[in-house]
């Protein structure tokens, strides 16, 4: 099951999307060109990619799951990326907290 919110990783790319619930999950996938390798991350860290199947979307739980050390890492390269922000003061206590850091952005 995933823990809203959220973020996307798209691969070889260090911007993440926020989304707050699967809804948005769904628009962002309609608008967007992505693939398979990339990750939806959830708030407790598990990894899931997501396949369209007879127009709905499948979220496939991986075995992979990231730490609060490794999210915090994905949000610092996404923050150097955007070059707003200094990285050092980019730390959370949890993996959920991390990620709701990113909803400022909408």
């Amino acid at each position: 099951m995933i823990l809203w919110p959220c973020i996307f990783k798209l691969e070889g790319d260090s911007e993440l999307i926020y989304l707050d619930s699967e809804r948005h999950l769904k628009t962002e996938l309609d608008d967007l060109i992505w693939y398979k390798t990339d990750w939806l991350i959830d708030s407790n860290g598990h990894c899931f990619t997501i396949l369209a199947k007879g127009g709905e979307y499948i979220f496939e739980a991986e075995e992979k799951r990231f730490s609060l050390a490794a999210v915090t890492q994905l949000i610092q390269e996404h923050e150097f990326a955007k070059a707003e922000m200094c990285l050092t003061k980019i730390q959370f206590s949890s993996i959920q907290q991390a990620i709701e850091s990113l909803s400022q952005e909408l």
